[in-house]
């Protein structure tokens, strides 16, 4: 029976692709596996895997204070990466290194079963929609066949270096935590 320890321990002792040579950790996800709201960010920084969290480094301390801004708590969401090792000097993870985690992605989805799919970033949205811009579509609510609903997010990192970014992104997560209140 899959569990997200078993998971965990497998995306561990991967070397399945090159990322795993540069790991001090390996990033695996964390939160609740009953979460209703699953984050899916882009991949792990230098301190994500000094530590082996997610989101934990500038970016993710402005994710973690938007969550709790909206009303949230960390502990009620689960916060995931579409790669589950840094990749080097943190560049944007290649598609062989996104196909290469995808089944663990896959399989965390599967157990947690959130309702809502939040993705940050163009690496991560593109799992979902691959033909379209970030700047088009953050911020909307796709409802998938499974009853699941999608949501694209500018990556909080964008939001560090913009003001304006900053202000849209937190306009999309307000409008994010009223749309889940009325679900």
């Amino acid at each position: 029976m899959d569990s997200l320890q078993i998971i965990a321990d497998e995306i561990a002792a991967c070397t399945k692709c090159e990322l795993c040579k540069g790991r001090t950790n390996t990033v695996p996800g964390e939160g609740s596996v009953q979460a209703k709201i699953l984050f899916i960010g882009e991949g792990p920084g230098a301190q994500e895997d000094k530590q082996g969290r997610p989101f934990v480094g500038r970016s993710g301390k402005l994710l973690r204070e938007m969550i709790r801004e909206v009303g949230w708590k960390e502990e009620d969401v689960f916060i995931a990466n579409v790669v589950k090792c840094r990749p080097p000097g943190n560049r944007d993870p290649k598609p062989e290194e996104i196909a290469t985690c995808q089944s663990y992605l896959n399989r965390q989805i599967a157990l947690i079963d959130p309702k809502i799919i939040v993705t940050l970033g163009r690496h991560a949205m593109g799992r979902e929609l691959p033909e379209m811009k970030i700047s088009q579509v953050h911020g909307k609510v796709f409802r998938r066949k499974n009853g699941r609903y999608f949501v694209p997010l500018y990556h909080p990192a964008v939001a560090l270096y913009s003001p304006a970014q900053k202000v849209t992104l937190m306009k999309d997560m307000k409008k994010l935590a009223k749309f889940i209140s009325q679900l």
